[in-house]
């Protein structure tokens, strides 16, 4: 297993590289000062988990994010010691699998990665399930892949997920305990408010201009899967979280 540190702080990046090697002893460790260095070992060695700091010289961790969900999947973590709201939404919006706060626990740390790259372990095909079809949408499970008016839809495997668990409840909501246990399970501390931003996320990629909306919100209470000839109009009734 790779693992990419991109941190600015020297001290922050030799930690890191020794708790992470205490508890993966095959782990590689990369690391990188800075956005621009940080862009360039990830091009070349193509990590599978990536710890980035957010503020950074030459491209800040949003930057450097940007640049890898153009192309990966990866799960990515974002490193900050900014405690604001909204600086952990543009993260999350951006494409970060998790946001840990600095300063932080290495056992709790150590604990997100390993919670990221389960997620990113995606659900088993099942040999005896059909492809699911929406209006234009559709999922081709044995491969699992997302498909909008035939156009394939890149989402990052905590997306897919979400995704996977409501389509598999279609027409049923989903109440946000419920898919908070799915997506991240039981243990993992994560609120409502949380799973906001990855509904809107995923509503933004299914999305298409005239096209319904496939995910209901009740307020208060969850989601649901609407196929397009279920609803009146799907795209303007509770489409929002």
């Amino acid at each position: 297993m790779k693992v990419l540190v991109v941190d600015d702080d020297q001290r922050i990046r030799d930690a890191l590289e020794i708790g992470i090697q205490l508890q993966w002893q095959d782990a590689k460790v990369l690391t990188a000062p800075d956005g621009e260095t940080g862009l360039d070992v990830f091009f070349n060695e193509e990590p599978d988990v990536v710890l980035l700091d957010v503020a950074m010289p030459r491209k800040n961790g949003f930057e450097v994010l940007k640049a890898i969900r153009q192309v990966s999947d990866v799960p990515v973590l974002m490193l900050t010691a900014r405690d604001e709201d909204v600086d952990e939404v543009r993260g999350l919006e951006l494409g970060a699998d998790d946001y840990v706060g600095k300063p932080f626990s290495h056992l709790a740390l150590m604990a997100r990665i390993k919670a990221a790259l389960r997620r990113a372990e995606l659900p088993a095909p099942v040999q005896a399930l059909p492809d699911f079809e929406a209006g234009d949408l559709a999922i081709h499970f044995q491969n699992q892949e997302v498909t909008v008016q035939g156009e394939v839809v890149r989402l990052t495997p905590v997306e897919y997920k979400l995704l996977y668990h409501l389509v598999r409840n279609a027409g049923h909501l989903l109440p946000h305990e419920a898919l908070l246990d799915r997506v991240w399970g039981s243990n993992y501390e994560a609120s409502s408010e949380y799973l906001k931003v990855f509904v809107s996320r995923l509503r933004a990629k299914l999305r298409r201009p005239g096209g319904p909306e496939y995910i209901e919100t009740e307020r208060g209470r969850g989601y649901r899967f609407v196929r397009p000839r279920e609803g009146a109009d799907v795209s303007k009734v509770g489409a929002y979280a």
